[in-house]
């Protein structure tokens, strides 16, 4: 889960704005020059374009924030955000996604209560009051919410010119969001062909029957469930489930512990471990490859 102790702690000693912003730099500069997973090649990006977007759910208007790749159709992502929502860290990690040839729609998961962005980055959130108001916010968001928010944005997605509907549609979350990638999986099986959790947390949820690993099954998508290492040592049990399941499943399906703290994924967050990054990008890549 979301550590809110530490980040409390960062904001508390003084861990500055623009302290937390240099690490946001380091870990999109560090992205942008990643090779190809199994090449030592430097990717030639695509000509992109992007755009705020909203369309209509049984709950309302959600928004979000669309990135594609401009050369032809792509397959596409949804991608959903942790804790601290949509905001410019999101929307870079979505930008290199479209480098590598994805149609990404980064989600406003909190749509129900306001729009995006809610916070401009880790910092903002972790010094401005961010755990009392999403944990208001949050209290919509169950599984039968995020399953319907699914279903309407892979219908957005397949009305959008940009998206090869020819080609399946992978689905990642980062911590709150690790449950939202699954349950996308879950709503849209046919579209939804792999998803993945970094840094997830309740993604196994006992004797709740939309549990994320009890719904990995009845999917048609392979799944990426990347572990932090701390998450790992205080719930060893809950790992050992989701690598039983990825091997039941198969279709390229894997659960790993990296070797990085809650958040070592996201570019804002001072646990961004970029070794460990890259491991799990290029992990990602493969599944998409894979699947989609």
């Amino acid at each position: 889960m979301c550590n809110e102790e530490q980040l409390t702690r960062w904001a508390r000693e003084g861990l500055s704005r623009r302290q937390f912003g240099a690490l946001g730099v380091m870990a999109v500069a560090g992205a942008a020059c990643a090779p190809v997973a199994g090449d030592d090649s430097a990717i030639t990006l695509p000509a992109m374009a992007e755009r705020d977007v909203a369309f209509t759910t049984a709950s309302g208007t959600m928004d979000g924030w669309f990135v594609h790749p401009m050369t032809r159709p792509a397959p596409a992502v949804i991608l959903w955000p942790d804790i601290a929502g949509l905001r410019e860290s999101k929307k870079d990690i979505a930008r290199r996604l479209a480098g590598r040839g994805y149609a990404t729609l980064v989600l406003n998961q909190y749509y129900r209560d306001t729009r995006a962005p809610i916070w401009t980055d880790f910092a903002d959130f972790a010094g401005n009051g961010g755990w009392d108001r999403a944990r208001a916010m949050r209290g919509k968001l169950t599984a039968e919410a995020i399953m319907s928010d699914a279903r309407a944005a892979v219908a957005w997605l397949d009305a959008q010119e940009e998206v090869d509907t020819a080609r399946g549609i992978g689905s990642q979350g980062y911590c709150m969001g690790g449950p939202f990638a699954v349950w996308t999986a879950a709503a849209v099986p046919d579209r939804v062909r792999a998803a993945a959790s970094f840094h997830g947390g309740g993604l196994v949820r006992a004797g709740e029957r939309l549990s994320p690993h009890a719904q990995m099954p009845g999917t048609k998508a392979g799944f990426l469930i990347a572990v932090a290492r701390d998450d790992h040592a205080k719930a060893p049990a809950d790992t050992e489930v989701l690598q039983a399941f990825a091997e039941k499943i198969g279709r390229g399906s894997t659960t790993q512990v990296y070797d990085g703290d809650h958040g070592w994924t996201v570019p804002d967050s001072p646990a961004y471990a970029p070794a460990a990054e890259a491991a799990s990008w290029d992990d990602l890549m493969r599944l998409y490859a894979a699947n989609l």
